[in-house]
């Protein structure tokens, strides 16, 4: 049933110069056909007009995986004139200076993986007991090649320190009826962005051991909208092990998102480990071991950067920064300071001193110990600044008042001094929207702002001249609907807060996430401001045990937002769910299959109907 209506989608959509098929997100040109062909593992595959050297594992279930790269190396070039698939699990080995043949090589064995071992029989993409499958006796055609041409060298900085826009993600993906697959790109980040569209052309076939696709002959140009394409993780309120950080920057890549912004401390824990002030994390965590490395915090940013994600740390400040009293209670005010309500907006509250020269001390050991490790990973950092209380200041033995007036100056000296911090390592600061907009504090043009409280936000922000990115609480918040996590006594709280709603319910559904525009309502100039999106996932509710429900497949409706733009050029007007129900249940299904426990998007019945059967049409 699925394939009967994109075949009918597509048939009217080529008219119109638009096709969308199955990939996620919608491709900027697409168009496909109805021929069948299969996808053997003996696929040949070239790099620039060289054979990739690929070494194939045949049970990665079973046989054992090289841990060596250098074990790795040396059997690619045993096996160089053989041609062979991919190397199963082939990663860069560690260190900053990998080049972009290996960032491709290490894609291509994704994705191959991806097909011939965590891929699915969509039986729950038809209807029901349908004979969807094509015929394995058939004549049907292979796929014989895939070539892959990168058309540029990435640059030395580039995809590891590179401004939102200064890489190019584009790519042409041609798939012939004859089988031969041609892939080109200007950068490596385009090529895996094209690998990932290749892949969710395939099926597998209920017998086990067949792929196929039946779209061909396929032909995609593809560029995304927006250069910012991210996703907030707090690390904070809860720990999350790194295994979970890297399956969520795989469950990324497969939506074409690029940025991952970890928001690592607050008033809750310290779990960033800092050699230099070792307490911070011994005594600021949850518990011994539940902590972030050095090692760990390279690994994540190189898993991102072999993905085409740039990691962006956030150590939130002056606000929201209690944890640090449990190591240096001289540098922090308010810290578990009853009732909370004075004091922040959550407790256990707690923010770093504004007028207190040993905060300044501190800050400089540590950024001078974290900047210069991730650095050469990313290029922006995230000094927070949001919710930063004015009565926690009357607490501060050098100011010992809340008004504004005596704290704005501060509070700027204050920023000023951090933000420099930040560049002097040749990072970009970013800050949440209340430094300009609550404390008018004055940012350099450098300076992204994050924006989260919707309204005229956005607009209020770009008219002074920011770059901005947007992340609506009323759009884009995952952790909305999710309910109160503080608990009521008997009496006036608990008749107050009934029924204990959390502050931004409801739940922001997939289809609320895909239908906000950030751009709306701007002029050209303000829009060309707007660097993309966010979606944050606060995790006051959220542990490792139900992160992928929440975050996915949600999250991939940002991606298409941001990828393709909210205005499906084919009609002039926004694109619409009737189209996106069908392919966003499809990823969410090719998640499943790669390991990721994404939420279903609707009852079962709706992915083997079409979209009007499940609609409330007026």
């Amino acid at each position: 049933m699925l394939l009967k209506r994109l075949t009918i989608h597509l048939s009217l959509a080529v008219g119109l110069g638009q096709v969308e098929g199955s990939i996620w997100p919608a491709p900027a040109k697409l168009q496909t056909g109805d021929k069948v062909l299969f996808i053997d593992q003996t696929l040949s595959i070239t790099y620039n007009g060289e054979f990739v050297r690929w070494c194939s594992f045949v049970n990665p279930s079973t046989s054992h995986r090289h841990k060596d790269q250098h074990d790795l190396g040396q059997i690619a070039k045993d096996t160089l004139n053989i041609q062979l698939p991919y190397t199963y699990g082939y990663t860069p080995a560690p260190g900053a200076d990998y080049n972009s043949k290996e960032i491709v090589q290490a894609g291509v064995s994704r994705t191959l993986s991806a097909i011939f071992h965590k891929n699915l029989v969509p039986w729950m993409l038809h209807d029901k007991h349908a004979d969807f499958e094509p015929d394995l006796y058939a004549s049907n055609g292979r796929v014989t090649a895939l070539h892959i041409t990168q058309t540029d060298t990435d640059d030395e900085e580039s995809p590891y320190t590179a401004l939102a826009g200064e890489i190019d993600e584009s790519y042409s993906l041609v798939l012939a009826e004859n089988g031969m697959t041609r892939i080109e790109a200007e950068t490596s980040v385009g090529v895996l962005r094209a690998l990932e569209s290749f892949n969710q052309l395939f099926y597998q076939h209920s017998s086990g051991n067949a792929w196929y696709t039946p779209l061909a002959p396929v032909s995609v140009e593809d560029a995304p909208q927006y250069p910012y394409r991210g996703l907030m993780m707090d690390t904070s309120r809860h720990f999350f092990p790194v295994k979970d950080i890297l399956r969520t920057i795989d469950a990324m890549s497969w939506s074409k998102l690029n940025k991952l912004h970890i928001h690592a401390t607050d008033s809750q824990s310290w779990p960033l480990e800092i050699p230099s002030l070792p307490e911070l994390s011994a005594k600021g965590s949850y518990a011994r071991g539940l902590v972030y490395t050095p090692q760990d915090l390279q690994h994540i940013h190189e898993y991102a950067i072999h993905r085409g994600v740039q990691v962006i740390l956030e150590i939130d400040m002056p606000g929201h920064s209690g944890a640090i009293a449990l190591s240096y209670p001289e540098l922090v005010v308010a810290y578990n300071k009853l009732p909370y309500h004075w004091w922040c907006v959550q407790p256990p509250c707690g923010g770093l001193k504004l007028n207190d020269s040993r905060v300044d001390d501190f800050l400089d050991t540590l950024f001078d110990d974290l900047l210069p490790r991730v650095g050469p990973y990313t290029a922006y950092f995230h000094t927070g600044g949001d919710e930063l209380n004015k009565n926690s200041s009357r607490l501060e033995e050098n100011v010992g008042t809340n008004d504004t007036a005596v704290l704005q100056p501060l509070l700027q000296k204050w920023m000023d001094k951090n933000l420099a911090r930040v560049r002097s390592h040749g990072l970009v600061p970013m800050v949440w929207q209340e430094m300009p907009l609550e404390w008018n504090i004055t940012l350099g043009d450098d300076v992204v702002v994050q924006a989260w409280l919707g309204g005229s936000t956005i607009k209020d922000l770009v008219s002074m001249g920011h770059k901005v990115i947007d992340s609506d609480s009323n759009f884009w918040y995952l952790d909305c609907g999710r309910g109160a996590w503080l608990n009521f006594d008997n009496g006036a709280a608990y008749e107050t807060f009934y029924p204990f709603n959390d502050w931004c319910s409801p739940t922001k559904s997939w289809q609320l996430i895909y239908s906000h525009d950030p751009r709306q309502g701007l002029t050209e100039d303000e829009a060309k401001l707007v660097l993309g999106g966010e979606v944050p996932a606060w995790s006051e509710t959220i542990d490792s045990a139900n992160l992928d429900m929440v975050l996915w497949p949600r999250a991939s409706a940002l991606g298409e937002v941001l990828w393709s733009g909210r205005i499906d050029p084919a009609t002039g007007e926004n694109r619409s769910q009737f189209d996106a129900a069908p392919r966003l249940s499809e990823l969410r299904e090719r998640m499943v299959a790669r390991g990721v426990g994404a939420a279903p998007i609707s009852q079962l019945f709706c992915s083997q109907s079409s979209p009007e059967e499940c609609a409330f049409l007026m």
